[in-house]
Parts: structure tokens; C-alpha cells; sequence
């Protein structure tokens, strides 16, 4: 039986949002580094680290991000093998999970694709976040999934209070987020009982930045093998197989479980019914032209975006980034590439138990869309402007954002 969604608050914030930290240049990196402070739930960051880091970032150098939070992470590598070579494994493994976080936070702004940094930084990431897990005694192994000529790599968490075949938590990121960005959900998982295979997919985290595997629309042939996967393994119940994406994510998984239907619950947050939707109102807002001369004037659109993308570092990154993780030509070319992410037309196909999360103040959701558009089995969690929870995938408020999520899955699988 469908929950209807709750009022959102009509109360506003006389003063400046407690999130909006102002210490970067835009607000797309003022939110980032919230995002990697919030990580300090999770044993991935201090809080000390990331706001020395950020002091450093110098707003007129648009490589400064990179180098910056790449520095971090090199310092911290070093006290890791410090501690290691004396045999204070906790302390190393606590630097190495730390340094982990720091070379992929370094990618969130990077601003030449091909630059040697990112799969440098990538291959680090990977290597010691896989060394923090093993010195600390974390129940996770590296996995890699079989997908069409080549594999996907995660991290499967086994729960060490699962008695017998138990429910397994799939956990993906979106356009910007990491694998190993989701580690709290799955502490969060295991200590529930439930195993948790987090994800890099097509056009994320290393599937992305070490394979060059771009985004792809037809994200059930990404999640249909790791259920394959999954169904393999002898201590996963087969019946209770739950989805979970975040950001784009939000996207991406609802599309999934309209074809694959071995999966139980499928989380959407945020909710999202049109990705194309998103993109288009982004560049309308910077340019009202850009919303829909791509389709008109593809040459002109193209013309449009590389003047403005001169004046503007915000959307010279932006453009750069969307067109590398599509495998995209160019930004008409890109445009034309998006219109398949869009739901619509498949959301009557999901039969799953569906939550969409949403927040007052997620500029990136559609949460309401998607849960109207959903024909039942749905329920739709929302984070009010009283809930530090609000913000966009409830980026700073972890504890918050977990609880009320297996709160839920406790009730639905």
C-alpha cells in the first residue's frame, strides 16, 4: 500500500544555511568538501585534514584541488608506512583508509581526464583502502565482477552477525561518488546483519578512471550481473536482494529494477524520474538558450558552451567532465546522449518495493516526480529544514541519513 509523501516545511532560514561553509570558490566544491568532511563517520577523514586542505586550494589555479588534497593524501600515505614498519597496525590502517579518501577526493576537481593524476590516484584509492581494510580486521574482501568482456570491481562486506544465507545490500554512487565513498552504509549494513557489495559502475570510481568505462543508459545489464554474482555466493539469500543508488544514482537504479526483477527493494536517493531534465535546467539556468538549442542548432549549441565555458571555470569543468564520463564528442553530442537516462517511459515497468529519499534542500532531486510517477509498492522518506539531513544524498549528517534508511530496510527486507 502506498505512504503518501509528507508536506515538506513551509518554515525558511532567515540566515545562512549551517551547510553552506563558504570556504571555497563555488558552491559545487563547498559542497564537496562536505562531502569528504562528513566522511569522518566512516574512520575516511578528519575533519582537521580536510580543512587544512581546503585553506590550501588556491581558487585562481584550477588545478590547485587536485594538488592540493594529493599532497594530503601523500602525507598521510607516509605516516601509514611509518606506523606500519613499526608494527602499529591501527594506526597504519587508520592513515592508509584516510589517504585512500584524500587521492580520490583529489579527482572530484580534475580538470584534464587524460592527466597522469587520475589514474595515479585511482590505482592508489584502490590499493590502500584494500590495506586499511585487511590491518584493521574490516570484514570486506576485493571483488570483481564478471560484465561482458571485462569485470567491475567492489568491495563485498560480509556480516559477522549473518547466521546462514543473509540479505545483501547493492550499493552504487552516481556521476561524482566512489565505491569506497559508501563505506559507512555498509558499516552500517554489517552491523545489522545484512552483507553489503559496494559498487563501482560504468562511468564511476575505477571502473571509469583506471578501465575507461563511460556511463551507459541500460543500467540493468550493469546490475544484472552482480546479481548473478551475488546469487552465486552460498551465504546470500537470493530473496532478499536490495538496491540502493545515490545522486545519479537515483537515476540509474530505478531504471535497473525495471528489468531486473531478482531484486526485492530498490532505495532511489534522491529520487530521480529524469535525469535529461536536470542537465537541461542546469544549462537553462546559466544560459536560458541552452535548454533546447542543442536540438536546433546542435553547431551554434556547441559555439554557445565553449564561449561561455571561457568566462565561466564552473562550467569549463563541468562540460569536460560530463563528456569524458559519457564517452561523448561533444556537448550537443552529449546532450543527444542524455535524453536515454530519462524514466518516463520505463517507471510503469517497476514492481519492487520502491523508496525514494528526498531533502528540503536537494536542488538535484525529483523525489516527488518519481514517487507520483511510481503505480505502488512505493514509500517516500523526506529530511525537512529541520533535519541536518536536507541536503543533497544527506551529505554531512551520515548518522542521520543510516538510520532512518535500515530503519527502513529492517521493516522491508
Amino acid at each position: 500500500m502506498a505512504q503518501s509523501p509528507a508536506e515538506p516545511s513551509t518554515d525558511t532560514i532567515s540566515h545562512r544555511p549551517w551547510y553552506d561553509l563558504g570556504m571555497m570558490s563555488d558552491p559545487i566544491l563547498d559542497q564537496s568538501l562536505l562531502f569528504y568532511m562528513a566522511m569522518t563517520w566512516s574512520g575516511q577523514a578528519d575533519v582537521g585534514e580536510c580543512l587544512e586542505t581546503a585553506s590550501r586550494v588556491n581558487s585562481s589555479f584550477p588545478d590547485s584541488w587536485a594538488e592540493e588534497w594529493t599532497k594530503t593524501a601523500d602525507r598521510l600515505l607516509l605516516a601509514a608506512k611509518e606506523a606500519e614498519n613499526q608494527n602499529h597496525n591501527v594506526s597504519a590502517g587508520q592513515a592508509y583508509l584516510r589517504s585512500a579518501t584524500y587521492y580520490s577526493a583529489a579527482l572530484h576537481r580534475q580538470n584534464n581526464p587524460k592527466a597522469p593524476i587520475v589514474k595515479d590516484n585511482a590505482l592508489a584509492a584502490s590499493k590502500y583502502f584494500l590495506k586499511a581494510i585487511n590491518l584493521l580486521g574490516i570484514p570486506a574482501e576485493r571483488v570483481q565482477i564478471p560484465y561482458e568482456n571485462t569485470s567491475l570491481p567492489g568491495y563485498f562486506f560480509r556480516s559477522p552477525l549473518a547466521k546462514g544465507p543473509a540479505p545483501v545490500l547493492i550499493v552504487h554512487q552516481g556521476r561524482d561518488g566512489w565505491a569506497i565513498h559508501c563505506k559507512y552504509i555498509a558499516d552500517a549494513a554489517i552491523s545489522r546483519g545484512y552483507h553489503c557489495l559496494l559498487l563501482d559502475g560504468p562511468g564511476q570510481g575505477e571502473a571509469l578512471r583506471i578501465q575507461g568505462l563511460p556511463f551507459r543508459p541500460d543500467w540493468e545489464n550493469v546490475v544484472t550481473p552482480v546479481v548473478d554474482y551475488l546469487i552465486a555466493c552460498k551465504d546470500v539469500d537470493p530473496d532478499r536482494i536490495g538496491l540502493l543508488g545515490l545522486s545519479m544514482g537515483g537515476s540509474l537504479a530505478p531504471r535497473a529494477v525495471a528489468f531486473e526483477k531478482r531484486i526485492k527493494v530498490c532505495v532511489a536517493n534522491p529520487g530521480v524520474l529524469s535525469w535529461p531534465d536536470i542537465i537541461s535546467g542546469f544549462f537553462g539556468q546559466i544560459d536560458p538558450r541552452l535548454a533546447d538549442l542543442w536540438k536546433t542548432d546542435p553547431a551554434e549549441f556547441n559555439r554557445l558552451i565553449d564561449s561561455i565555458s571561457t568566462q565561466v571555470p564552473l562550467v569549463d569543468w563541468g562540460m569536460r567532465d560530463m563528456l569524458w564520463k559519457h564517452g561523448a564528442a561533444s556537448p550537443a553530442g552529449l546532450m543527444e546522449m542524455i535524453q536515454l537516462y530519462s524514466n518516463k517511459e520505463i517507471v510503469s515497468n517497476i514492481s519492487c518495493r520502491m523508496l525514494v529519499m528526498d531533502g528540503a534542500a536537494d536542488e538535484y532531486s525529483q523525489g516527488r516526480d518519481l514517487f507520483e510517477a511510481l503505480a505502488g509498492n512505493k514509500e517516500y522518506m523526506y529530511f525537512d529544514s529541520a533535519d541536518p539531513a536536507l541536503q543533497h544524498c544527506q551529505v554531512g549528517a551520515q548518522a542521520s541519513s543510516s538510520a532512518r534508511l535500515f530503519d527502513w530496510l529492517d521493516e522491508n527486507l
